[in-house]
């Protein structure tokens, strides 16, 4: 393809102040956005360009998913891999969640068991994958009958609640750390087990004063820092300590829901699941957007279904991946739009927003001048309107095609 080049859609959804343009039409240039307007203005600027005339389609940013776990846990819960075949099976999870129409990813590098890798080595991984990887350095604290701890420096060793607060460790998790993931556990997670084999899930791993420790250090390199976190006692806490995202939130409160606004923390909803407690409905994700609460939806891929659910269309405990993430945004999404939300600052939840959590909303997540090249070319407004990734018909990194299901 040209380098520069007007793409032309039936509608654009900007997820910008300038909102949806009817049969609009983008001009990219080296991979970056550089004009954006209706069809008939931009044919008039540049006729000299080619187009690639998609007019009976919508285009819209790509998907941005800023909790993931694709390239240390889900390898072994897919594939009977070994650590010879687990990069292997991570690249072939990432080109799925790829061709699901997501370009962008938050991924927690939390140490494990059978992984010898660093994160140093996820890095080299990812490099010249047409994927924008962020890294959370992340210390996982597992709910077995005893506790078992493990941390993104230290890999497949098992580490001590003592190495957990250990001024000189957390300087090290912050030195690597690369957004606010789930940093630290609050709460000892299931970690995709079953409740026999978790029995201490839930049980909190942290006091407020070794909290607001950890917090202060992360905050001495100008970094953010996020958490692992469920319930009203462990999401006060946090909040008292100075946390800056919460992965989950699962359980919080309405007054919690008023101090995280007045805060400025934002949360990251899990509407699959990721706690002990149930997860997110679509009722309380109407409630965190209402309240003004800077929110994002995430996969925490992969990951089992929450039992039970009536918003969710999964077996119990099924192994969900990123194929999912249209689906289980799209009850908090259509419940948004049943409340008179345009569908511009719906679709934010899945592009714009986590590209903030990233540090990266000037990079991608909206569709305007100077930004890359990142977006969908789809039967329908992901999430809103569409949940298949069939319907993701044309997926472009900073402006190369880099999947595509329309023949021609």
């Amino acid at each position: 393809m040209n380098n520069t080049y007007v793409v032309r859609a039936r509608k654009i959804v900007t997820v910008t102040d300038t909102g949806t343009i009817n049969d609009g039409a983008m001009v990219i240039n080296g991979g970056k956005i550089t004009s954006i307007g209706q069809w008939s203005v931009v044919k008039k600027q540049f006729p000299s360009l080619p187009v690639v005339d998609y007019s009976d389609y919508v285009l819209t940013p790509s998907l941005v998913d800023c909790h993931t776990h694709l390239l240390e846990f889900a390898p072994s819960s897919l594939y009977p891999i070994t650590a010879e075949t687990q990069i292997l099976a991570g690249k072939s999870i990432l080109l799925n969640a790829l061709t699901s129409g997501i370009t962008a990813l938050g991924e927690q590098v939390c140490g494990h068991p059978m992984s010898p890798f660093s994160m140093g080595d996820y890095r080299s991984v990812v490099k010249g994958l047409p994927m924008d990887i962020s890294f959370a350095a992340v210390s996982i604290s597992i709910g077995f009958s005893e506790l078992a701890h493990f941390s993104a420096i230290t890999k497949s060793k098992v580490i001590q609640k003592s190495d957990l607060i250990d001024p000189s460790y957390v300087h090290q998790l912050a030195k690597q750390n690369e957004y606010p993931g789930e940093n630290l556990f609050i709460n000892a997670t299931p970690a995709n087990f079953t409740e026999e084999m978790v029995p201490r899930a839930g049980e909190m791993i942290y006091s407020l004063k070794e909290l607001k420790q950890i917090v202060t250090i992360y905050h001495q390199y100008n970094k953010k820092i996020g958490v692992h976190v469920a319930g009203e006692e462990g999401i006060q806490m946090c909040m008292n300590a100075g946390v800056d995202v919460l992965h989950h939130a699962h359980g919080i409160s309405d007054e919690q829901i008023e101090e995280a606004t007045a805060r400025g923390i934002e949360i990251i909803a899990t509407p699959l699941g990721g706690t002990h407690l149930e997860p997110n409905s679509p009722e309380n994700i109407a409630k965190l957007v209402q309240h003004q609460v800077p929110l994002s939806i995430a996969t925490d891929a992969y990951l089992p279904s929450y039992p039970n659910v009536s918003w969710l269309p999964f077996p119990n405990h099924s192994l969900q991946g990123t194929d999912v993430f249209m689906k289980i945004a799209q009850p908090g999404m259509k419940q948004l739009a049943k409340d008179g939300y345009g569908e511009n600052e719906i679709l934010a939840l899945i592009t714009a927003n986590p590209a903030v959590v990233l540090g990266k909303e000037n990079q991608f997540g909206q569709l305007k001048k100077g930004m890359d090249g990142n977006f969908l070319i789809t039967k329908g407004i992901p999430g809103l309107e569409i949940t298949d990734p069939e319907e993701v018909k044309a997926v472009y990194f900073k402006g190369k095609k880099v999947i595509n299901r329309i023949k021609r």
